[in-house]
């Protein structure tokens, strides 16, 4: 969870409206040179940040989690952790415009997901960085009962009875990997990746509901939540901001491919 020393970005103008009128919580605006001070290649159309803290310059480094871009899924199948799901031509160029986002990052370390979406998204980045990308099973996608099967609106498996008697219990979830478990494992890696950079910044790729979490860890945030309302768009960047002692400082969130995103999805 947040410490008393923290920047958060949010792209609903009344969060950022709410949390600033909060006591000692300072809204630093893009064109201030303490925001370029201390976020690294942050797109400006889709941050904003609150920061409480105590020196502008705190952060250190930083590990950005990337959601690895759009899947050829015509079907609307829940993939999970199936092997064999690859990117579309449209998510191939989501991953590209990750990789030039971070032309600007000094980066030390590109772990990823053993899934080949994760590994075709990572290796851009990894080819304009001229780094080899490290396979963590950790950044893996979330465990679902449900894999394999169509997950579509009004017409998916949640629409058959056969299926209810596995969402009894939604705070778990019931239906598939503990939040805690992702919690864990995802730190796990954040920290592996961070340690890994030597000093340098460190970029990981990942999956929307294991990403998800890890924010809402270090937020404070309910784990019980609309899916729909995730801010975690495809190839989307949460970077997390580390002081030298390690600590969690800060947190911001880009949106790199927005451009490419289909209407439905942004």
């Amino acid at each position: 969870m947040l410490g008393e020393e923290t920047a958060v970005v949010h792209t609903a103008a009344e969060e950022i409206e709410r949390r600033a009128a909060r006591k000692s919580v300072i809204y630093i605006k893009e064109s201030d040179p303490r925001h370029i001070g201390t976020v690294q290649k942050v797109d400006s159309a889709f941050s904003f940040m609150l920061w409480r803290m105590s020196e502008p310059g705190a952060i250190s480094s930083s590990v950005h989690v990337v959601r690895h871009g759009e899947v050829h899924n015509p079907e609307s199948i829940l993939y999970g952790r199936q092997p064999g799901w690859r990117l579309s031509e449209r998510g191939r160029a989501m991953a590209d415009a990750v990789a030039n986002w971070s032309k600007e990052l000094s980066l030390g370390a590109i772990h990823a997901s053993p899934l080949e979406r994760a590994q075709e998204t990572a290796t851009p980045i990894a080819l304009t960085h001229g780094l080899e990308i490290k396979v963590d099973e950790r950044l893996i996608e979330a465990a679902n009962i449900f894999e394999g099967k169509p997950f579509g609106v009004g017409d998916g498996v949640l629409s058959r009875p056969s299926a209810w008697r596995h969402l009894w219990n939604p705070w778990r979830p019931s239906w598939g990997e503990p939040y805690k478990e992702q919690i864990a494992r995802m730190r796990g890696a954040i920290e592996a990746a961070r340690l890994a950079a030597g000093g340098k910044d460190a970029l990981v790729v990942s999956h929307q509901l294991p990403i998800w979490i890890l924010r809402s860890s270090v937020e404070g945030l309910p784990y019980l939540h609309d899916p729909r309302k995730r801010q975690c768009s495809l190839a989307s960047v949460t970077s997390l901001h580390f002081d030298a002692s390690g600590k969690i400082v800060g947190l911001t969130y880009s949106e790199p491919a927005q451009h490419l995103l289909p209407p439905k999805k942004k």
